[in-house]
């Protein structure tokens, strides 16, 4: 599984990163002893960014496919 993440490009190697960061703060912000507003507001918040990253992440790997969809030339049926 390192291999596969080693050749991922750079930029989806830090998606995921920064996903596993706020998706683990967010864990542990909804364990932490914190006062019910305090530990809404928190998780809310990140998971608002791990959700905002896994969407950006799915926007771009759409666009890229498609991009290389349209460089190949379309099968002649």
């Amino acid at each position: 599984m390192i291999e596969q993440l080693k050749r991922v490009d750079r930029q989806t190697r830090v998606q995921y990163g920064l996903m596993v960061i706020f998706g683990g703060l967010c864990l542990l912000a909804a364990l932490a002893p914190l006062g019910d507003p305090t530990r809404i507001a928190v998780v809310g918040t990140t998971f608002g960014f791990t959700a905002g990253l896994w969407v950006s992440h799915l926007i771009g790997v759409l666009q890229r496919a498609a991009e290389e969809n349209l460089d190949t030339p379309a099968a002649a049926d």
